[in-house]
Parts: C-alpha cells; structure tokens; sequence
C-alpha cells in the first residue's frame, strides 16, 4: 500500500514558523505519481536548513487483511485534527519536512463490496534538534488543557493517555461526539475517533483515525495502527 521505495524532496527555502504556527501545509508543491497502480507519493512542505526527505514507506502500512483502498497524498493543514485550538499544528522552526496522506481501512472479515470501515489521516513531521519531545510535551500539554468543547450537536469529550512501549513516545487521543447519521441529522449515542501522536527519533506522527461517515472506530484497532506507524517510522529514521 504505501511500501513503494520513492522519496519525497523538500525544498527547504526558509520556516514560514513563529514558534506555533507552521503546519506544514501552507506551501505549494507538487506531487509526482509513482510508477504501479497504486502508489501515491505524499506532497512535502518547504522549510530551512539542508534538503530532507520523507519517503512514502514513512508511513502506515496496514496489514492485507485491514486494507481498503491505496493511500493518496493530501494537504497536512487538512490532515491534521482540530480540538479546542491549533493542538497539533507543528509549530516553529525545527520542522524540516512534513508530509501527510488519506487512506481507507476496512475490518478483517469485511466483503470487498462493504464501503470502508474508517479513514486514516497521517501527517509526518521531521524535526532537528529537541524539536520532536518538543511537540510531544506541547500536544501533550495543549490537549490536557482541552477535556470538553462544544460542537453543532452537543458537547464533545477529549480523554488522552500515554501508550507505552509505542515509539520512543506515544499519546493517544480518545474524542467522543454525538452521534450523527450518514445525512449529518442527530443520531442516539456517540461516535468515537482516535489521534495518535507517535515519536520516532527525530519524526514524528500523527494519525487521526475516524470511522466512516461519522460512524465509531473500533478501539480495538488503535494497537494495529499504532504498531504500523511505528514500523514506518523505524524503517526511515533507525
């Protein structure tokens, strides 16, 4: 799925960074289509200091029997999720790349006419210096600091916790929202999604994973994608 051996190229021409607001998604590139039915190159964002690259196999791989569809690149600004405020914005200057691509996932016992089961948004950054544990501490710290909020429908509960043993340092973001049915109108219960923000040495991740049209993920999945991120992750940076 996203194992093709291309590289992505930054062209690192100055931070558009004031110590919280560069996302990666602001600048213009362009992607290019790789060789084969279904690879997809992820557009880079320029930034400051030598050229750096974020090759697609960066990213999450799933397992045959949770994939859906190939992954296709996308805008970081639009990948990455959005609480009380900017919480996963990357933010200053030691951001040398990111990268962001949109999949579809489905369950294991799922028949290939069955629409996807959820969607996968995963932006990569690239960091120099202290820059990763930095981002770490401050989404950590941002997303404690936003436990409720109120959204069309109702209130919205944010919980978050440490997953050990993921990375060199993991948060998972658990978000829990009235449900809403396929035209967008009230629904009984509530519709769960997951962020998991993954550190691999100096990269760092973060997959907003979200069940299909509003509906809720299965929890129970969260481990999968977290070991894939990570493996992605290690492949690159170790």
């Amino acid at each position: 799925m996203l194992g093709v051996p291309l590289l992505v190229a930054t062209l690192l021409a100055g931070a558009c960074g004031d110590g919280g607001g560069n996302d990666g998604g602001g600048a213009s590139t362009t992607s290019t289509p790789a060789a084969g039915p279904t690879a997809a190159t992820p557009s880079a964002s320029p930034s400051r200091g030598g050229p750096v690259t974020i090759p697609t196999s960066a990213f999450v791989d799933l397992p045959p029997e949770l994939r859906k569809a190939a992954a296709q690149p996308t805008d970081a600004a639009d990948a990455l999720p959005e609480l009380c405020d900017k919480e996963f914005r990357s933010g200053g200057r030691s951001v040398t790349a990111s990268a962001a691509m949109m999949s579809t996932y489905k369950q294991p016992k799922d028949p290939p006419e069955n629409v996807p089961y959820g969607t996968l948004h995963q932006t990569v950054f690239a960091f120099e210096g202290t820059g990763a544990a930095d981002y770490l501490r401050r989404v950590r710290g941002a997303v404690a600091d936003c436990r409720s909020l109120q959204a069309s429908g109702g209130t919205v509960t944010v919980a978050s916790r440490p997953m050990a043993g993921t990375g060199d340092e993991a948060l998972l973001v658990t978000v829990s929202r009235p449900a809403t049915g396929l035209d967008g109108s009230p629904a009984q219960g509530r519709s769960t999604s997951q962020i998991l923000v993954i550190r691999v040495v100096d990269a760092v991740t973060v997959v907003h994973d979200q069940g299909w049209e509003g509906t809720s993920i299965d929890a129970g999945l969260a481990d999968d994608i977290a070991r894939a991120a990570v493996r992605g992750l290690d492949s690159w940076q170790r």
